[in-house]
């Protein structure tokens, strides 16, 4: 019986330092959370955002180029942007096609989601997925399918990439 009350007893003393321990750490610095990346191969959106408004929140066009230049990221570099460039292409030809049977091409953002990129759902253009830190754009201007790419976002990406890779 008296072994019973002291394991309460020694359970309490062995627990209050670390109570004491972890109550002092609530002002440290918490680690900073990982990038939520999202899945890109074989998922697809119809979401395309109003360029001006984009680039006034810190995003810009992309060249539509290839940059990196280590065998660890070109690979995925090269499919980015080839992936990206074949939905360029694919929304030229709808707008095209609509320029041929309308006279005009869409002339603003809301147009072009309505008449391009939506279509009534079922037969609208589904466009490949693009990593978080890229989005599509319809630049009303020059009519046409842009990528934007947020640097702020990209910079933290890399980051997380390279301590995962081992690099820095």
């Amino acid at each position: 019986m008296l072994t019973r009350m002291r394991h309460p007893l020694v359970l309490a003393a062995l627990a209050l330092p670390l109570i004491a321990l972890t109550a002092g750490c609530e002002d440290e610095p918490k680690p900073k959370s990982k990038v939520q990346m999202r899945e890109t191969v074989g998922k697809y959106t119809q979401e395309v955002r109003n360029l001006k408004p984009e680039l006034a929140q810190g995003g810009q066009v992309t060249d539509g180029k290839i940059h990196a230049q280590d065998y660890i990221t070109i690979q995925a570099d090269a499919y980015r942007t080839s992936v990206a460039n074949i939905a360029k292409m694919n929304v030229k030809r709808a707008i095209d096609l609509y320029e041929a049977e309308n006279g005009k091409k869409p002339a603003t953002y809301e147009e072009f989601m309505d008449v391009i990129i939506k279509k009534g759902k079922p037969d609208g253009i589904m466009l490949p997925m693009l990593p978080y830190y890229q989005e599509y754009g319809y630049d009303p201007d020059k009519k046409e399918l842009v990528v934007i790419e947020y640097p702020a976002k990209k910079k933290e990406f890399d980051e997380q990439w390279d301590k995962e890779v081992g690099r820095k």
